[in-house]
C-alpha cells in the first residue's frame, strides 16, 4: 500500500470545509467515499466534493472493501458506536475531537483497535502545526523561565439554535467542543497530568454548559487557567507564563495557512516575535495518519492520550455540577 483509501462517514461541516480538503490534497491518501443516513443528502455532498462514491448508510460505507480507513466527524455521542463498528470492519479510523464522551468511552475504542488490528487516533488538528512544535519547543528550552501559568481560551458564538453543539444527548457543550483544546494544550505545555480540576459553568436552555471557565492544578506550583463559550465572540489564545518571560499564541489552534507568530514577552522590554512558516494543519495531520497505516506504525498521539483528556474534562465537569468545589482528577474507578 502506497495511498490509503479513505471514507468520511457523515456530511459533517468539519469534513466539507477541511479535512475532506485536506485528504484530497494529501501526498498518500485518497477520497474514495462519503455516507449519509439520508442518500439523497449523501449523493449530493459526493457530487459538490468530487468524491466518487457516496452511501445511503454508514453501514453501507464500512461494508466497502475500497476503503482502508475512515473518517468520523458525528456528533460526539456517536464517536464510540461507530468508530468500535470501523474497527470490527477493519478499518483504520480518524475521529473527530473529543474522542468520546468520557474516558470510559475512549478505553473501549482503544481496545476495540487493538483487537481488530487497526489504527486509531483523536483529530487535534493544532498538535499538527509547526507552530505548536516550536511553542513547546521554547518551552522545554527555558524560553518563559520556569513554567508557572498557562492562560488559553477558545470561544465562538452559535447562531442557530438547534446546532447539535446544545444537543446534551449528542454531547454538547463549550467544554466538549472548545474548551477541550484548553485542556489539550495545557497538558501538552505542562508535559504532566494535573491532580486537582475547578469549573463553573453558566448551562445553555438545553443544559449543556454554554460558557465555562475552569482551573487545572499541577505539580511544582503550575495552574492553567482557561474559559470556553458557545455564545461569545470569537476569542481564541494561549499565553505560557514563566519566571523570565510569556509566550502568546494569537489564533491558537485554527492559525490557517499564513505565517503564524509566537509573541515572545520579557516584562516591558519591547519582546521579539517568532514567526512559524504557515501550513495546512488538517493536510498534515491526514497525512501522518496515513503514513502509519502505510507502515504499521502507532500514530504519534495515541487513545490512550485521548482517554487522559477526557479524564480531566469529567474532572471539571463534576466540579461544575458540585458548585465549583475543587475535585482530584482521578480514574473513573477510584470516584465516588
Amino acid at each position: 500500500m502506497d495511498r490509503v483509501r479513505w471514507g468520511v462517514l457523515g456530511t459533517a461541516n468539519i469534513a466539507r470545509v477541511a479535512v475532506d480538503p485536506a485528504i484530497q490534497a494529501s501526498c498518500n491518501g485518497e477520497l474514495v467515499a462519503v455516507a449519509s443516513r439520508d442518500p439523497d443528502r449523501a449523493r449530493a455532498f459526493a457530487e459538490a466534493a468530487g468524491i466518487p462514491v457516496h452511501h445511503g448508510s454508514y453501514e453501507g460505507l464500512l461494508e466497502d472493501e475500497r476503503i482502508d480507513a475512515v473518517y468520523n466527524p458525528l456528533p460526539n455521542g456517536l464517536h464510540r458506536e461507530w468508530t468500535v463498528r470501523a474497527a470490527e470492519h477493519g478499518k483504520h479510523i480518524l475521529c473527530e475531537k473529543p474522542l468520546a464522551l468520557d474516558e470510559s468511552e475512549c478505553r473501549d475504542m482503544e481496545t476495540a483497535a487493538a483487537e481488530h488490528g487497526v489504527r486509531l487516533m483523536e483529530a487535534f488538528m493544532y498538535r499538527f502545526h509547526p507552530r505548536t512544535a516550536k511553542v513547546v519547543e521554547l518551552v522545554r528550552e527555558g524560553a518563559v523561565g520556569e513554567l508557572r501559568m498557562i492562560r488559553a481560551t477558545f470561544t465562538f458564538r452559535l447562531m442557530k439554535p438547534g446546532n447539535i453543539r446544545l444537543d446534551p444527548d449528542l454531547g454538547g457543550g463549550a467544554l466538549m467542543d472548545v474548551g477541550c483544546y484548553c485542556v489539550n494544550v495545557s497538558r501538552t505545555l505542562a508535559a504532566e497530568e494535573p491532580f486537582e480540576a475547578q469549573a463553573f459553568a453558566a448551562p445553555a436552555p438545553s443544559g449543556v454548559d454554554q460558557r465555562l471557565a475552569g482551573t487545572l492544578r499541577f505539580e511544582r506550583g503550575l495552574v492553567a487557567h482557561f474559559d470556553c463559550a458557545l455564545d461569545m465572540e470569537r476569542r481564541e489564545v494561549y499565553e505560557v507564563g514563566g519566571t523570565d518571560g510569556t509566550l502568546v499564541v494569537p489564533d491558537a489552534f485554527l492559525p490557517g495557512t499564513g505565517d503564524a507568530p509566537i509573541r515572545e514577552l520579557r516584562g516591558r522590554e519591547a519582546g521579539r516575535e517568532h514567526v512559524v512558516a504557515g501550513a495546512d494543519e488538517y493536510r498534515l495531520m491526514v497525512e501522518h495518519f496515513a503514513d502509519c497505516v502505510i507502515e504499521g506504525v502507532p500514530p504519534r498521539f495515541a487513545p490512550a492520550e485521548a482517554a487522559l483528556n477526557m479524564r480531566v474534562i469529567e474532572a471539571l465537569y463534576r466540579s461544575a455540577r458540585e458548585g465549583g468545589v475543587p475535585v482530584p482528577v482521578r480514574p473513573p474507578e477510584d470516584a465516588s
